[in-house]
């Protein structure tokens, strides 16, 4: 059984753009190390008519490591989903709180904060329209909702560099058995990218979520 584990969200400290217009919602966490400024910088690169929010994850990175952490780096090795569905439960939670006149909502996450990501859109795939995982992988474990996600077919984009050595190379694995089974996945193996983001994959995350917004609209 897995130990029940509780986190927040510092809902002060999350970056807001176009907040408060009813438009559909970009949510972006970020990865081990980093805060809520990091992913805040690809603003400008995301398509129009979207309120972005970066959250903070709910941890500090353990001393020296700057940044803050989703959950801690060993459950890399643990394999242990616990903490990395306590920190997309703490997700949830915020959108609880303060996205009540969003009409959709898709997550952007980088590595440890792409893994939250898919583990929210497994805990509620109701609520999650689309998920970017950017060089992040897809917990092991199973959850209660899968069956359902499986029937749902949330899109999914999966963009990851030949040259990324941090992700264990059997999470990707895995991630790439998952992923096509719970998903409508798409995505993109980067040539020489390392566990970093390049200009030709923003171009294609923007494309993928111009398609969400497309689909959002035409559902509303």
């Amino acid at each position: 059984m897995e130990e029940q584990v509780t986190v927040q969200i510092d809902r002060d400290a999350v970056h807001w753009a176009r907040r408060g217009e009813g438009l559909p919602l970009l949510v972006l966490l970020h990865g081990y190390g980093s805060d809520e400024k990091d992913l805040f910088a690809l603003v400008p690169f995301l398509p129009e008519g979207v309120a972005v929010a970066s959250l903070p994850a709910p941890l500090g990175a353990p001393w020296p490591m700057p940044g803050r952490s989703w959950y801690p780096i060993q459950e890399l090795e643990r394999r242990d989903p616990a903490t990395v569905t306590a920190a997309a439960d703490a997700v949830l939670r915020w959108l609880d709180a303060e996205t009540a006149d969003a009409p959709s909502i898709a997550l952007l996450g980088f590595s440890q904060g792409a893994s939250v990501a898919i583990q929210t859109m497994r805990r509620d795939p109701e609520r999650i329209s689309a998920v970017v995982n950017l060089s992040g992988y897809a917990s092991p474990g199973d959850l209660p909702n899968d069956p359902g996600l499986r029937e749902r077919r949330t899109p999914v984009f999966w963009g990851r560099g030949t040259n990324d050595d941090v992700i264990p190379p059997e999470l990707v694995e895995h991630t790439a058995q998952w992923l096509p089974e719970h998903a409508e996945l798409s995505g993109r193996v980067y040539q020489g990218l390392t566990h970093s983001v390049s200009e030709d994959e923003l171009a294609d995350v923007r494309r993928f979520l111009e398609r969400w917004l497309e689909d959002a609209q035409a559902e509303g």
